[in-house]
């Protein structure tokens, strides 16, 4: 199968699931399916429904994991693991009220990998240009832990797959208001993976690193590259900081592939996290990355999900962006000149019945609508000088 962009999509993620109280919940990934299809963006054929088995990724898994966390992740996935192992949990950072060990999480993990090496193979073999798989983005994961959320670090692996059967030189672009430190640290002093994050800064949000004189090291000083914006960020600051460094990112680097990380919790109504953006910054952002694929990789281009914890109003509009513009769908053109158009009726009518907040009925947000944020100057100055810095450190 060939085509410009394909939707990898894998039963066993859906079982990647903490608890019922947990903010991460994969029904998000249901529901932003729902709403392509409802809009009738997405074609069947060009969906990918992986049917793999855990112990088909297992052995990808040493490129980025220690095996004894690997070990530790099979034991603590038993629905009654031993003792010995419940009070290793925490060596492994699998005891957290964030990231708590739950029965299937090895299954459920192997099958995000999967997915994001899957997604990496169809673009690298020629069978589509550009790639999608929502279920990944896994970036807070370690080698020898487990943190934010994060068990097994799917783009962690891909990048390392993908520098293994191709010797690829990667650029890495996450977009998720929280700092993608797993996949930066794992590829710190490699100079042929180019880490670059944008995201608020580690003074007042988990995981507390990101900032701007995190460059590399070693052999990889001055592949990473940070952009730390301030609480309360607007999509103004932000498109602006994101545009004009990675743009200068890849000038840099010139890199063979894209991949890049959808966290969309920099949304004004994310429960986690104090910036105030709109669904504006979701459309843009990927239209750049799209752009910057074109223009210096021959099309390249795999996209992963991440965080995003307002499910309901956020996430599948954000998400299903993503896609319209990776596929050229005509409603990412039609959305950039008429923002409001509304979202389809049913798939409003099948989930505000589950909903516990009004649904959003357009595809974008009017944010003309929302209370001027206080300090807008301020905020706007000190990610003015962040980008600055930024750049100065790129060029």
């Amino acid at each position: 199968m060939s085509g410009k962009a394909l939707y990898f999509m894998h039963e066993e993620a859906l079982r990647y699931r903490f608890n019922a109280d947990h903010p991460f919940d994969q029904q998000r990934l249901a529901m932003t399916h729902d709403l392509l299809e409802y809009a009738e963006a997405i074609d069947e054929g060009a969906v990918i429904r992986l049917q793999t088995q855990a112990s088909d990724t297992e052995r990808w898994l040493p490129l980025i994991h220690r095996a004894d966390y690997i070990d530790a992740v099979k034991h603590l996935s038993d629905p009654n693991p031993s003792t010995e192992w419940v009070a290793r949990a925490a060596q492994y950072g699998l005891h957290t009220e964030d990231t708590p060990y739950f029965t299937g999480m090895h299954t459920a993990a192997c099958a995000i990998v999967a997915g994001s090496i899957a997604a990496c193979e169809a673009v690298m073999s020629g069978k589509s240009q550009h790639a999608l798989h929502l279920g990944g983005g896994l970036h807070h994961a370690f080698g020898d832990k487990g943190a934010g959320f994060c068990v097994y670090n799917d783009a962690a692996v891909a990048i390392a797959w993908l520098q293994q059967t191709y010797q690829a030189r990667v650029l890495y672009v996450d977009t998720d208001v929280h700092h993608g430190d797993g996949v930066q640290w794992c590829f710190y002093t490699n100079p042929d993976v180019f880490t670059y994050s944008i995201h608020e800064t580690g003074k007042f949000l988990f995981p507390g690193t990101g900032f701007v004189h995190e460059r590399g090291g070693g052999e990889g000083f001055g592949a990473c590259v940070n952009v730390p914006l301030e609480p309360y960020t607007e999509d103004e600051s932000w498109l602006e900081c994101f545009t004009e460094t990675v743009q200068s990112a890849a000038a840099a680097f010139k890199p063979d592939i894209i991949i890049s990380q959808h966290g969309c919790d920099a949304h004004a109504l994310d429960p986690l996290s104090h910036m105030h953006c709109s669904t504006r910054i979701y459309s843009e952002m990927p239209r750049i990355i799209h752009r910057l694929a074109h223009q210096y990789c021959d099309g390249k281009w795999v996209a992963v999900g991440g965080g995003g914890y307002d499910i309901w109003r956020v996430v599948p509009r954000a998400w299903s962006m993503l896609w319209l513009e990776m596929s050229e769908h005509p409603l990412a053109h039609s959305l950039q000149n008429h923002p409001q158009q509304p979202l389809p009726q049913q798939w409003l009518a099948k989930w505000s019945m589950q909903s516990p907040v009004p649904l959003p009925h357009t595809w974008h947000d009017d944010a003309t609508e929302w209370a001027p944020m206080p300090r807008r100057s301020i905020i706007e100055d000190r990610n003015a000088r962040a980008k600055e810095l930024a750049l100065e450190y790129i060029r």
